[in-house]
């Protein structure tokens, strides 16, 4: 029986402190990986990289509003070599930056039985979980010139070992904390109880995704929104209502009025960093549940105009990994 990981809240002491003049402010993480059917269960294959052909025009997007992209990629994505040589261009940006994302089913050593419990790689034994992530450092490093310093874990799956394994081997960032979300029934860890703040975890910063909870019951928070689970549609009933709604910084199945609300009332209450995410699949229609059509593509390039709009009116400026690392105080 695999123990579920469930962090605990980092005390306030253990917050970032930013350099004055910093703030507020937000990255964009892109999880930059293969399609394949999120329907069916993972496996080693099949999968492809063709949407990574509409990585360009939507680089140029971001680009233009002085946006840098934190590309995370996993090991069919710098397998590829066309897919490097569009990423080449990306960080030719000057802002942008590679990091590391691992899907451990399709990156050697494949010594476990691929199931949903390990596809969390962090339920793998510590010397298989830190193998696989060395396979795609040296990949990465091999492929770009530069050792990655950022990681995130396919399917959030961070675990008590991970953070070390990291360490070791340069690492200074993880993002693989989503913050309010519990996957613990599928075998997952368990961030409910994790809040937005970036925060020291060892020696690496621990950047989560950022979620807001909203409506006219959300100081209860994580806690309340916990307890709705153990009723029937409750958490749905209470979002109807304008009570109580959790809102993720992304534009994949988040409408646009319901993040604008959450980012207003993030910076209205003092946050200071706001971490947004999607997955380069959804640059292309049908290869995430997310962006089925082409309706849909336009809904999600919408989406980040209306963001970008509101952020810039907000006075919420784009920061780099670079930019990050450089104005955080020593803790």
């Amino acid at each position: 029986m695999i123990a579920r990981y469930r962090p605990e809240r980092p005390a306030p002491e253990h917050h970032v402190t930013w350099k004055s003049g910093f703030g507020p402010c937000f990255t964009l993480f892109v999880d930059v990986e293969e399609e394949f059917d999120w329907r069916r269960p993972l496996g080693t294959a099949p999968y492809s990289t063709r949407a990574m052909a509409a990585f360009p025009a939507a680089h140029r997007r971001f680009a233009d509003r002085g946006v840098a992209l934190a590309c995370v990629v996993d090991l069919p994505i710098v397998s590829d070599p066309r897919s490097v040589d569009i990423l080449q261009a990306v960080v030719a940006d000057g802002r942008s930056e590679i990091g590391a994302q691992l899907h451990g089913w399709v990156n050697p050593p494949i010594v476990e039985e691929i199931s949903a419990v390990t596809s969390y790689a962090a339920n793998l034994p510590a010397g298989v979980e830190a193998a696989k992530i060395a396979v795609l450092t040296d990949a990465i490093t091999a492929a770009f010139g530069t050792r990655p310093r950022v990681y995130r874990a396919g399917r959030y799956g961070i675990g008590p070992d991970s953070f070390a394994i990291l360490a070791a081997m340069g690492y200074r960032i993880d993002s693989s904390v989503r913050s309010g979300y519990d996957y613990s029934g599928q075998g997952g860890p368990d961030f409910s109880g994790i809040g937005s703040e970036p925060h020291h975890a060892g020696s690496l910063i621990e950047l989560p995704l950022t979620t807001v909870h909203t409506g006219r019951l959300r100081g209860g928070g994580a806690a309340l929104y916990r307890a709705l689970s153990r009723v029937p549609r409750a958490r749905g009933v209470f979002s109807r209502l304008g009570l109580l709604s959790r809102v993720a910084m992304t534009p994949e199945d988040m409408p646009i009025a319901a993040a604008i609300e959450a980012v207003t009332i993030a910076i209205g209450e003092g946050a200071a960093f706001l971490n947004f995410s999607f997955h380069s699949p959804s640059l292309a229609p049908g290869h995430t549940p997310y962006v089925r059509d082409r309706a849909d593509l336009q809904r999600f390039h919408d989406w980040w105009t209306a963001m970008l709009d509101h952020l810039d009116r907000l006075g919420v400026r784009n920061a780099s990994i670079a930019e990050i690392l450089d104005n955080i105080r020593e803790a």
